[in-house]
């Protein structure tokens, strides 16, 4: 009987990553920058550290985004109308997601910019 009510609860679960994906715009950029991320990293071969720092940084903003839009629709289902209280919720989920994506921008440079370094600088050595 716990099997069930696991099974279900993934599956509910898998089902709002779902809708997050299908019916939000800034989760299908997040998803498309998580993929040229993860292409990137596999050219460069990051390290084992540098991986777990990316794939950390990624869940953290995916699942913030997803926590936006599960406050947007909370908003949303209890008022119709504009309230400034409703509108400020809406406000500082977003912010959340806002902050965290330019930290996961600076964590992203900080990882890359050693590789791109080195990348160039054989590119431009290559062609001497």
């Amino acid at each position: 009987m716990h099997w069930k009510r696991f099974v279900a609860s993934v599956l509910y679960a898998l089902n709002g990553i779902r809708l997050a994906v299908c019916h939000e715009r800034n989760m299908r950029i997040h998803l498309a920058a998580t993929v040229a991320v993860i292409v990137v990293a596999a050219m460069f071969r990051i390290s084992k550290m540098e991986w777990l720092v990316l794939l950390l940084t990624i869940g953290a903003v995916m699942s913030l985004e997803i926590v936006n839009s599960a406050i947007e629709r909370t908003v949303d289902l209890v008022t119709d109308e504009y309230r400034p209280l409703a509108k400020e919720a809406k406000d500082l989920a977003a912010g959340a997601v806002l902050v965290f994506a330019f930290i996961s921008v600076i964590i992203g440079v900080s990882i890359f910019l050693p590789y791109l370094y080195v990348f160039f600088k054989n590119s431009l050595h290559f062609h001497k």
